[in-house]
């Protein structure tokens, strides 16, 4: 089975980290990011591994090879010039001829790719996106009105969202949607097939999960490294 890790971003918010290296290689515990990535693919059958690249791409492939070590066939994808966060897997049209994971290179993650995956192939959509509700704590009292009279008040609510995680199932026939050689986005994708009435699945992601965008993720991915990923 395949997968495509997105590690070509420049990791502006995690700097002077990044500044020497590219996020995807920043180390968590013992590990890069990426390797526990791949790692986690490998455990759930995931042997042939695409890492699209742009910022520092000759780190990237100087740390993993051919990714024998990993027992995985890695082959890493670089881009001329920027193409978002769907764009890259243009660039591997030919070799992504069955349905493939795609996720970001800058997230931690329990999740069981296997069974999302299996989950993809029972369905007709050929996009399938995990999502992770996030439930954010309201500091402040919220009033109901109707004119100039209160009717309900709610004692600091929980704000209740579902996000994108940035895990994905793609089938090969999802290229016909995405435009080639050209910057295009997740949001833009989704966008696109809702417009056209086509069938984007979601899939609850309920195990552990963490986006490492800023300094203060990076350390909680430190301190969580132990429980989840050693």
């Amino acid at each position: 089975m395949k997968a495509v890790i997105l590690a070509g971003g420049l990791g502006n918010r995690l700097k002077p980290f990044t500044e020497a290296i590219p996020k995807p290689l920043l180390p968590i515990g013992e590990k890069a990011i990426l390797e526990i990535q791949i790692e986690r693919l490998k455990k759930y059958g995931f042997d042939e591994i695409y890492l699209a690249t742009n910022y520092k791409s000759e780190y990237i492939q100087n740390f993993f090879g051919d990714g024998s070590r990993f027992g995985v066939k890695l082959v890493v994808s670089k881009e001329e010039k920027p193409l978002g966060t769907v764009g890259p897997i243009t660039l591997l049209k030919n070799e992504l001829s069955e349905p493939f994971i795609l996720m970001n290179g800058d997230i931690l993650s329990a999740i069981d790719y296997k069974k999302f995956y299996d989950y993809a192939l029972a369905n007709p959509a050929m996009l399938n996106i995990a999502i992770k509700k996030l439930v954010t704590p309201f500091e402040f009292g919220n009033i109901l009105f109707s004119g100039d009279f209160v009717t309900r008040i709610e004692e600091k609510p929980n704000l209740i969202n579902f996000i994108l995680t940035g895990i994905y199932v793609l089938k090969p026939e999802i290229f016909a949607v995405i435009p080639p050689d050209a910057y295009f986005g997740m949001d833009q994708l989704i966008e696109t097939m809702l417009h056209d009435k086509m069938p984007v699945a979601k899939y609850e992601l309920h195990e552990y999960w963490l986006d490492i965008g800023r300094i203060s993720d990076y350390n909680k991915a430190q301190e969580t490294y132990k429980e989840y990923f050693q």
